[in-house]
């Protein structure tokens, strides 16, 4: 007989299973993102080890653009109980968006197409768990999350569903798009599913560049990368973003956390500047940055004169040949607006990203039921507000 206030069998099990991964497992805190560069060896130790690799939470990326796009950011760290080794860090920002409710929202910016937090791949829901514990529980903290740009069928979102389904917890996607995404199967063949009359075409402009002068591919990283990131930031300058004001040179302290960060990656051969030489001069330039297994083709600009010739097509594909024949990558993303005309038709596998809007627990769900239709109508209305807008400046 079942005593008075006592669980039935199965649930008691269940909460004695979930108590390692919530209570003695980890343990969370909350800290300026700007502070963090005081535990970059745990940092570093952690980007090694991550579920779901994401450049831009490599310390050696986010820590210079921080002091550009993160005065406000700080990060929830997550610490094993067992050793003193970090095992999750989510950067994010406390924001309100619905009155008196508001977000714990992870840390984007116009740099860092991708918010997937850190987690230990072997302590991933240890991690997850301990990190929706604290936003539940610290008074500071909005009790709802927001996490943007997240792989939608990735590693961590699959964890993080597991992590939800035994909290009691919830989450929906917004702004489902995907993106151009290099991940073969078959490397010996791959661009052979570029159409043969887009191929010949590509093949006779790169005859008409190396007819009219020297035609060489050049990859650049270590101590060799700053040169090739100055003709980067120069092709770029001269080009569209440079007459609309967005190009790094136009605003200092973007270059400077441009060149910190690609220099402090090449360093230790996470970050690679191609660029195509013709006749001596740089006619385009690309960033690729990586972490484990993972690669974001960063950056693109080309020498517009030589638009004919599409040199910026021209590179991707010397780069696309050279990331095939790299076996440890396993994809690499093109960081590229869905639909983008050019890198769509050269990578044919596509990477779902989604907003994920998160209720941690039971205890959030009133709130998450409130949030969610405010969340859809919010990006309803700044949708119209951009079609208005472009209707406008047409």
């Amino acid at each position: 007989m079942m005593r008075a206030g006592a669980a039935p069998v199965g649930l008691a099990r269940e909460r004695a299973e979930d108590a390692p991964l919530r209570v003695s497992v980890a343990r969370a805190e909350w800290k300026p993102l700007v502070a963090l560069s005081e535990m970059r060896a745990q940092w570093r130790d952690l980007v090694a080890r991550a579920l779901e690799p994401n450049v831009f939470y490599d310390p050696a990326f986010a820590l210079p653009a921080a002091r550009v796009f993160g005065a406000d950011v700080g990060a929830v760290l997550v610490w094993s109980k067992a050793s003193p080794c970090l095992i999750g860090l989510f950067p994010a920002r406390a924001e309100r968006r619905y009155g008196v409710m508001g977000t714990l929202t992870g840390w984007t910016h116009p740099y860092a197409p991708f918010g997937v937090p850190l987690v230990d791949r072997d302590e991933a829901e240890a991690a997850i768990g301990a990190f929706l514990d604290h936003v539940e529980s610290e008074a500071r903290l909005p009790n709802l999350v927001l996490l943007p740009l997240v792989a939608r069928d990735g590693a961590f979102s699959a964890a993080l569903a597991r992590v939800l389904a035994r909290r009691g917890g919830a989450s929906v996607n917004f702004a489902e798009h995907a993106r151009a995404l290099l991940a073969p199967r078959k490397r010996e063949s791959y661009l052979d599913h570029i159409a043969g009359k887009k191929l010949k075409e590509l093949r006779r402009q790169r005859r008409r560049l190396e007819e009219s002068g020297a035609l060489v591919h050049m990859a650049a990283s270590g101590p060799a990368a700053a040169v090739a990131l100055t003709d980067f930031m120069a092709l770029e300058a001269a080009g569209w973003k440079g007459r609309a004001g967005g190009a790094a040179r136009a605003h200092a302290t973007i270059e400077a956390f441009m060149r910190e960060a690609v220099t402090a990656l090449a360093a230790k051969g996470d970050a690679r500047i191609d660029r195509l030489i013709h006749d001596g001069h740089p006619v385009a330039a690309s960033i690729t940055l990586r972490n484990g297994n993972a690669a974001w083709f960063w950056k693109i600009a080309y020498d517009e004169a030589f638009a004919r010739a599409s040199p910026g097509v021209q590179l991707t594909l010397d780069l696309t040949r050279d990331l095939l024949a790299d076996a440890a990558l396993a994809q690499t993303d093109s960081c590229a607006t869905a639909g983008h005309p050019m890198i769509d038709h050269l990578w044919k596998e596509r990477l779902t990203l989604c907003d994920m809007l998160i209720a941690p627990g039971a205890a959030s769900m009133a709130q998450f039921r409130i949030a969610r239709p405010l969340e859809a109508l919010r990006r309803a209305f700044i949708s119209s507000a951009k079609t208005v807008r472009d209707k406008l400046k047409g």
